[in-house]
C-alpha cells in the first residue's frame, strides 16, 4: 500500500515537472540562455559587464570591479554620517518595491482584521471584492490611477472645490508606491484573512485560562500563527512589484525605469543580449528569494488542531460601542481605504461616459458596439474578448487547481526533497509574464523538436498553458499552509480505517482546508482574467484576443479624440465582467466555509 501511494506521488509530481519543462522551464530557458552565450559559446562576460556598470548596480558595481576596496569602502562611508549612496538600476527596483510591500502590508493588514474579526453587514461581499483590485489587469489600475490623480482628475477636482490645488503627482515614486498598494494590498488581506479565520481558537482560550492578559495571548498564540501567511503576502508583494512593468511604465516612464521596464526599453532598441542578461539576473535574484521564503515557510507550518476559529465581535452594538477607540481607528481606515480603492475606480466610470469638457456621453459605449458589428479584418470584437477570457479563465483553473493542490501535499511531506521540488513547481511565480510569452513564442509557438518530438503550441492552447503556469502557484500558496496545519491524527485515523493516501485527501483533507482552496480557485482564476504581459505576445490576431489585450487596443484609439474614453469603457466591462465572476466563485464556494 505505501508503495503505491508513494508511487502515484511520485508520477504526479515527475507528470507536472515534465509539463512544466516543456511549456516553462524550455522557453524561458530559451531566453535566458542567450545571456550566457555569445556566438555559440558559453560566456559569463554579458552577466559581469552589467554587474561591473554603475549604471545597474550602483555603488554595489566595486564588488565585481575592486572587491579588495570594498571594506576601505564602507569605512569611509561609516565614518562620512552614511550619506546616500547610489543605488543604480537593480538597487532603485528593490527600493520601490520594499516601499510598495510596507505600503501593500499597512493598508493591507488592518482590512484582514476587520474582516476576521468583527461582523457587521455586507461582511461577505466586501470580502469576496477585496480580491477585485488584485485582479485587474495591471495597465488597468495604471489608466484608473491617471484617471485619478491625473490634472485633471477626480483628485484634482476635489481640492478644486475646495479652493486648493491643483497638485502633479504623476511620474513620482510616490504614485507608483500607492498604485503597487492599491494593486498588492487586497493580497494581504486575503491571504491573512484566511490565516486568521483558521487561528485555532481553542490555543488562545488555553492562554487565556493560565493567566494570559487580550495582548499577552495575542502575541504569544495568534500572531505566531498569522506569520507565515504575513511572510507569504509580503514576498509574493515585493516579487510582485520587483517584476512591476506596465504601472511603472505608465506612471513612473524612463526616469523611475526599474529593471522589468528596462528589459522592454530594450527589447524595443534590438538591444536583444542586454534584455535576456538583465532578465537572467532579475530571475535569479527573485528565484533565490523564493526559495528562501519556502524554507521559512517550512520551518513555519504547524498542526493547527480543529478547534474551530476565533468568533467574530458585531462591528456595531449601540451608539456607545460606535465611539470606542479600536472603532474609531476602524472606521478611519475604512474611509481611507474607500478613497484609495474605490476612487481609481470611480474616475475610471466616470471618464466613460464623460467627455473631456465634462459633458455626459455614452459614446464610448457606441464605440463597443460599433466594433462588435464591424466586419473589418483585424478589428477585435468585445463579446469574443468576453468569451475568451471567461473560457481560458476555466481552462486555466482547470489546470492550475490540481496542480496548485499536488504542490501542497509535496511542500507538507516531510521529505530533504520536497522543498528542492516545490521550489521548482513554483518557479512561475519568480519570472516575469514577458520572459514566459517571450520564450513561448519563441520556442512552442513557432514550433520546436523535444525529445525527439516535435511540439507546436499556439493560439489558446499557448494562452490556457501560460494562464495555468501562472495561476497554479496561487493556489498552493492558498493551500498549503492549510494543508499543513491539519492534525495527523486525523489523516492516520482514516488510514487505520483502510483508506489509501489519495482516498485521505480527498475524503479529510481537502474537505477541511475547503476555504483556502476556494481561495485559491479564485485567485487562480483572477491571474487568468487579468493576465496580458504574455497573452498580448500570445494572442494569434483577433480570434484569440482576451478583454486585457482588446483594451490595450482601444487605450491606442484615438479615433473619438485625445482622452482615454474607449479604453474606459472597455474597462468597465471587464470590472462588470471580473466583479460577478469573483463574486460567484466565492459565494459558491463559501458553502464549505464556517
Amino acid at each position: 500500500m505505501r508503495f503505491r501511494d508513494g508511487r502515484a506521488l511520485s508520477v504526479g509530481v515527475v507528470a507536472a515537472i515534465a509539463t512544466l519543462v516543456v511549456i516553462f522551464y524550455y522557453p524561458v530557458g530559451s531566453v535566458l540562455a542567450s545571456a550566457v552565450s555569445v556566438g555559440g559559446r558559453l560566456t559569463l562576460s554579458p552577466v559581469v559587464s552589467v554587474l561591473a556598470d554603475p549604471f545597474y548596480t550602483g555603488a554595489a558595481h566595486t564588488l565585481v570591479t575592486a572587491p579588495t576596496t570594498v571594506p576601505r569602502g564602507v569605512v569611509t562611508w561609516l565614518r562620512a554620517g552614511m550619506p546616500p549612496v547610489r543605488l543604480g538600476l537593480f538597487g532603485f527596483t528593490a527600493y520601490q518595491a520594499f516601499l510598495s510591500t510596507v505600503a501593500s502590508v499597512v493598508v493591507g493588514l488592518p482590512g484582514a482584521y476587520l474582516l476576521a474579526r468583527f461582523e457587521f453587514p455586507g461582511r461577505r461581499f466586501v470580502r469576496s471584492v477585496t480580491m477585485l483590485p488584485f485582479v485587474l489587469p495591471s495597465i488597468m489600475v495604471a489608466v484608473g490611477f491617471l484617471a485619478m490623480f491625473g490634472r485633471t482628475g477626480l483628485f484634482n477636482d476635489a481640492l478644486a472645490l475646495a479652493g486648493l490645488g491643483p497638485v502633479e503627482v504623476t511620474f513620482t515614486l510616490e504614485l507608483v508606491v500607492l498604485a503597487h498598494a492599491f494593486y498588492n494590498a487586497p493580497l494581504v488581506t486575503r491571504l491573512v484573512t484566511a490565516a486568521w479565520e483558521s487561528v485555532d481558537s481553542r490555543r488562545v482560550e488555553t492562554a487565556r485560562t493560565l493567566g494570559a492578559s487580550p495582548r499577552r495571548a495575542f502575541v504569544d498564540v495568534t500572531v505566531p500563527q498569522l506569520l507565515p501567511a504575513l511572510l507569504t503576502a509580503s514576498v509574493l508583494t515585493f516579487v510582485f512589484t520587483f517584476m512591476s512593468f506596465p504601472i511603472v511604465l505608465a506612471l513612473g516612464g524612463l526616469q523611475l525605469a526599474t529593471v522589468e521596464v528596462w528589459v522592454f526599453a530594450s527589447v524595443q532598441n534590438l538591444e536583444l543580449t542586454e534584455a535576456a542578461t538583465l532578465a537572467a539576473i532579475e530571475t535569479a535574484l527573485s528565484l533565490g528569494l523564493l526559495y528562501v521564503y519556502l524554507r521559512y515557510e517550512a520551518a513555519q507550518i504547524r498542526p493547527r488542531g480543529d478547534g474551530g476559529g476565533p468568533t467574530r465581535t458585531p462591528l456595531f452594538v449601540g451608539r456607545r460601542s460606535v465611539l470606542s477607540p479600536r472603532r474609531l481607528a476602524l472606521f478611519a481606515y475604512g474611509l481611507v481605504a474607500l478613497v484609495l480603492f474605490v476612487g481609481p475606480l470611480a474616475s475610471l466610470l466616470v471618464e466613460s461616459v464623460t467627455t473631456p469638457d465634462g459633458q455626459f456621453t455614452l459614446e464610448y459605449y457606441g464605440f463597443l458596439l460599433s466594433r462588435q458589428a464591424s466586419a473589418a479584418s483585424g478589428t477585435v470584437r468585445p463579446l469574443p474578448a468576453i468569451r475568451n477570457s471567461l473560457l481560458f479563465g476555466a481552462g486555466a483553473l482547470a489546470l492550475a487547481l490540481p496542480t496548485g493542490v499536488l504542490v501542497s501535499v509535496v511542500a507538507t511531506r516531510d521529505s530533504r526533497w520536497s522543498r528542492v521540488a516545490e521550489a521548482l513547481l513554483t518557479a512561475p511565480l519568480a519570472v516575469s509574464g514577458i520572459v514566459v510569452g517571450l520564450g513561448m513564442l519563441r520556442s512552442l509557438v513557432f514550433g520546436t523538436s523535444l525529445f525527439g518530438q516535435r511540439i507546436v503550441l499556439t493560439g489558446p492552447l499557448a494562452v490556457v498553458a501560460v494562464h495555468a503556469v501562472a495561476a497554479y502557484p496561487f493556489v498552493s500558496r492558498n493551500v498549503t499552509p492549510a494543508l499543513g496545519g491539519i492534525d495527523d491524527r486525523l489523516v492516520d485515523a482514516a488510514r487505520a480505517l483502510g483508506a489509501d493516501r489519495t482516498r485521505a485527501l480527498v475524503d479529510v483533507e481537502l474537505p477541511l482546508v475547503a476555504p483556502a482552496l476556494v481561495a485559491g480557485a479564485a485567485f487562480a482564476f483572477a491571474i487568468s482574467i487579468g493576465e496580458f504581459d504574455s497573452t498580448v505576445l500570445l494572442a494569434e490576431g483577433v480570434d484569440s484576443a482576451t478583454m486585457p489585450v482588446a483594451l490595450e487596443r482601444y487605450i491606442a484609439n484615438r479615433s473619438l479624440g485625445p482622452n482615454l474614453g474607449p479604453a474606459t469603457a472597455m474597462g468597465t466591462v471587464l470590472l462588470a465582467v471580473t466583479t460577478v465572476s469573483f463574486v460567484l466563485i466565492d459565494r459558491v464556494g463559501g458553502r464549505w466555509e464556517r
